[in-house]
């Protein structure tokens, strides 16, 4: 197989990467809502902790763990900012109120 077919095959995993990944932010928006509406805070440094431990546990490499931790992190903040937003804004939770 050549570089050309290997490339590909990267692009549909990333075309999947970010269908799953707005997945996870409507999920988060619904997540936001709901802390709301029960007057919870946005940040949970136990289930943060819980999550990232878990991936670690599950994760058989290439990625190493400090790899899932960085992108982990990352998808955790970028979730947060979108409950954020759920919970400051009544709009369709896009941003663009």
């Amino acid at each position: 197989m050549d570089i050309e077919h290997w490339r590909k095959e990267i692009d549909e995993v990333d075309v999947e990467l970010l269908r799953l990944l707005n997945v996870r932010a409507r999920l988060a928006l619904k997540v936001g809502a709901l802390k709301k509406a029960a007057s919870l805070p946005i940040l949970d440094l136990d289930r943060e902790r819980v999550v990232l431990q878990r991936l670690q546990e599950l994760n058989d490499g290439p990625l190493d763990g400090r790899a899932v931790d960085k992108l982990f992190r990352r998808i955790i903040r970028e979730s947060k900012r979108i409950e954020s937003v759920s919970v400051s804004y009544s709009g369709n939770g896009n941003g663009n109120s």
